[in-house]
Parts: structure tokens; sequence; C-alpha cells
């Protein structure tokens, strides 16, 4: 894990020089529309738990949760949305959004079987001249930590399609990262909720990892 301790230092450098204070933590996104926006209560503490003992980041244990329009918004790089029904966003909500990825923030998205029509319709109001695209494997994103030479490990069925992992640039940084078929959030969930083989909860948690990682590290710097 020495990979993993240098990036660790390289991502509190650049926490130090980032455009806004930031915690080094991860806040689940409350949104309107009538979707559970609190599913998977267990994923994001076990994925915290996973950075911890992973890296030498002194990222915080708990998990925060804000609304788009929070005055925290600002200290969390790393913001996490999942659910299973409708997403709804009003105008202004919209506008913070598109100022936290612009100003920096990283959104991950984990399709949870039921949120990926209401989440494209509403990204597309936050970018509508930006289309979620395939991120390419050589991104960093499936190689930071952890390799996936493969793309994104697939840890339930849904429809039975192929795992994407979908994202929106900003530049050359990656703003927003989309899992659709893949379901990321149930694979970081304690292993009896599921029942899922420890090789997917690994690999799930391995993704995780690399996720947060990246989104860190990113970060411009003033």
């Amino acid at each position: 894990m020495r990979f993993a301790s240098a990036l660790a230092g390289l991502a509190l450098a650049t926490l130090t020089g980032a455009t806004t204070p930031t915690r080094v933590a991860i806040a689940r996104l409350q949104y309107d529309g009538g979707g559970d926006w609190y599913a998977n209560p267990s994923s994001i503490p076990n994925l915290l738990e996973a950075i911890a003992q992973r890296t030498t980041l002194p990222v915080e244990r708990r998990e925060a949760r804000v609304t788009l329009l929070d005055d925290r918004l600002w200290d969390y790089p790393f913001l996490h949305v999942t659910g299973h029904g409708n997403m709804k966003l009003s105008d202004r909500e919209v506008e913070r959004l598109r100022e936290y990825l612009t100003r920096g923030g990283f959104l991950h998205v984990s399709d949870n079987y039921g949120l990926d029509s209401s989440f494209r319709r509403e990204i597309a109001r936050v970018f509508p001249d930006r289309r979620l695209a395939d991120v390419p494997l050589k991104h960093p994103i499936y190689n930071v930590v952890y390799e996936f030479p493969k793309g994104l490990p697939k840890i339930h069925e849904h429809d039975g399609k192929p795992p994407r992992g979908l994202g929106i640039f900003l530049g050359d940084r990656l703003a927003v990262f989309y899992d659709y078929e893949a379901d990321l959030g149930d694979g970081w969930e304690n292993a009896d909720v599921h029942n899922d083989p420890p090789e997917l909860h690994e690999a799930a948690l391995r993704m995780g990892v690399n996720l947060f990682v990246y989104a860190i590290t990113s970060r411009p710097v003033s």
C-alpha cells in the first residue's frame, strides 16, 4: 500500500492549496422528488472505514448529510447520490450543483435501480452542453490505487446489462461519475444485507477507494 500512502500525501497537499477549505469526508446528498436518498445506510460508513484502513488519508468516519442549498456543501469534496426513485432539483439547486462541481467538487451517483431516468434528466439541466459519456478504461479512476483493467465491477444484475462508468469532464478533470448497472452502493453495504459474495464486496470497496482518492487528488489548486 505504499502507492496509496504516497497518493494520500499528494491529496493532503492538494487540499492545503485547494480553492475552498475542505474536509476529508463524504457527504450524502438529500434531494427532493420522492426517491429514497437515504438508501443503503451501511454503505458509506463501510467505504469510509476502507479508506481509513487502506490509505493514510485522515478521513472522517461518519458520513455527512447535506442538501444542495446547505452552506456546508462547500466543505465536502465528495458528494454521493443514490436511491431507487425520483430525483428532482429546483432551479436554485441546479445552479448550486453546477457551482459546486465547477469549484472542484466531485459527484458520485450510484444507480440503485430506479434512479437512472430522473438522474439523467437532472444532470442534463446542470450541464445542458455536456453529455454523460463512458470514462476511458485508462483513466486514473480505474487504476489510481487498485487496478480495474476491464472497468467497473458488476455487483447486482438489474436488467442484465453490462456495467458502465459514465462521466462528465470539466476540462481534464472528471467531475461527475455515474456507476450505471453496477450498483457500487449496494456492494459497499454490510455483507449480510444482500448476501453478496466476499469478492464482490471487496471489488466494490476497492472501486470506492479509487473514486475517493481520485476526487481528492484531482481537486484544482489556487
